[in-house]
């Protein structure tokens, strides 16, 4: 509306420029030089100043200062001397527009950087191996849809490479961002968009870089990430600190899990589905209908974890999923610490993720998990809880927490349970 198209055709605009901000468009950042900064600078040179004084007086990284004096001083004469009307000049020149694109201009390093980004790969006898036949559309990839194979080397590990490819070839050298602008900046040369499928994302639009660190969670604080976690959690010799997640199931279904590392003890939690799923719109701010919201699984885990003695609730590590939002609640009702993994980490939940997968044996991918009643899950868990465990010396998981209730020594002092 601001610039007076409708919202298709800014889209279009949009989609055209790779999801990336036109140039011409964008403002002056403040990462450059002004010519008031250019000025000081001269002025201070000119008083024998050090580069590290400048850069304390005008406010900015000392290398930025050395680069500048280095980069734009006038060598009329054959001395490097700064004026800043002179650096400014060479500052604009620099940065004018349009320009030819290194990978334009340099044929060998295209090829180059193509050839390991989307070249076929090949079987050992050297034959290509095609693999599946995918139509670009423009957009990103499905799910659970065939993609197109290819070698897809990242644009880091491109970057990276040329340098051991050719080690005194100094044309032979991009950087990443340089690669990523070329297939997603129209007019940037060189790369065709398509080429775009071969990235691990298969994004056919660049996010911005403002959107993805918004993404945080608001709830996570330093003292709840599992850096903070105490060590004895790690080594499973301590019993008590739990590991637990979701499985999810066709339209939004989902079972809690809760595993304890020590004995592989398992306990799962039952999340119906709440009055009005699938026949009124969501309340704004209101609870998730689907039934694992935070409520929702603070509400089962605090109702599960009370039938235990405290002892054998010293923790629970958790990913950072917007279902523990009232985690801080969760510890206040359970005395419960919790803790959350990194982003994209499961191998700091490894025996909640092996337990995960045992469980979709019977709670498979692709199906409806809220047609299981209580009984169910209870049936499932103790059948779990009832497998010998190879790393338990064949024991069963629910032998060995008994022989943690009977044992106050091994237990921390656990002797009955409530």
């Amino acid at each position: 509306m601001v610039c007076g198209v409708s919202q298709a055709v800014g889209t279009r605009w949009f989609r055209e420029c790779g999801g990336m901000p036109s140039i011409s468009l964008a403002s002056l950042s403040g990462r450059y030089l002004s010519f008031a900064e250019r000025e000081e600078i001269a002025i201070l040179k000119a008083q024998s100043c050090g580069v590290r004084e400048i850069a304390r007086r005008v406010g900015r990284s000392p290398s930025t200062i050395s680069r500048e004096l280095r980069r734009n001083a006038a060598t009329r004469g054959g001395l490097l001397e700064y004026r800043a009307t002179t650096a400014q000049w060479h500052a604009d020149r620099r940065a004018r527009r349009p320009k030819v694109a290194k990978l334009a201009g340099n044929d060998a390093l295209r090829e180059y950087v193509q050839d390991r980004l989307a070249g076929l790969i090949t079987a050992s006898d050297g034959t290509t191996v095609p693999g599946p036949k995918v139509r670009w559309i423009g957009r990103r990839h499905g799910r659970r849809k065939d993609r197109r194979w290819a070698r897809s080397w990242s644009p880091e590990q491109i970057a990276g490479r040329l340098r051991v490819d050719f080690p005194d070839d100094e044309t032979m050298r991009i950087s990443h961002e340089a690669i990523y602008q070329a297939l997603y900046v129209q007019g940037r040369g060189a790369l065709r968009r398509e080429l775009s499928a071969c990235l691990r994302t298969g994004r056919a639009l660049r996010v911005p870089r403002a959107r993805t660190r918004g993404r945080g969670k608001h709830f996570l604080t330093p003292e709840v990430l599992i850096s903070q976690r105490p060590a004895e959690a790690a080594d499973r010799a301590v019993p008590g600190h739990w590991e637990g997640d979701l499985i999810l199931g066709l339209g939004s279904s989902a079972i809690g899990t809760l595993v304890e590392p020590s004995t592989r003890f398992t306990m799962l939690l039952g999340l119906p589905r709440m009055d009005g799923h699938g026949d009124q719109a969501r309340v704004h701010n209101g609870p998730a209908l689907a039934g694992h919201g935070a409520q929702a699984v603070r509400d089962a885990i605090a109702t599960s974890i009370v039938t235990l003695p405290t002892q054998l609730r010293r923790s629970l590590t958790w990913d950072q999923g917007a279902e523990m939002a009232q985690h801080a609640r969760l510890r206040i009702d359970t005395g419960l610490q919790v803790f959350f993994c990194d982003p994209h980490s499961p191998w700091q939940r490894a025996t909640n993720e092996n337990t995960n997968g045992l469980l979709r044996q019977y709670f498979p991918k692709g199906t409806d998990l809220s047609k299981h009643s209580p009984d169910d899950l209870a049936a499932v868990a103790a059948a779990l809880n009832g497998r010998p465990r190879k790393t338990l010396n064949w024991q069963t998981p629910a032998e060995a927490l008994n022989e943690l209730l009977s044992n106050p020594s091994t237990a921390g002092g656990v002797a009955t349970t409530p």
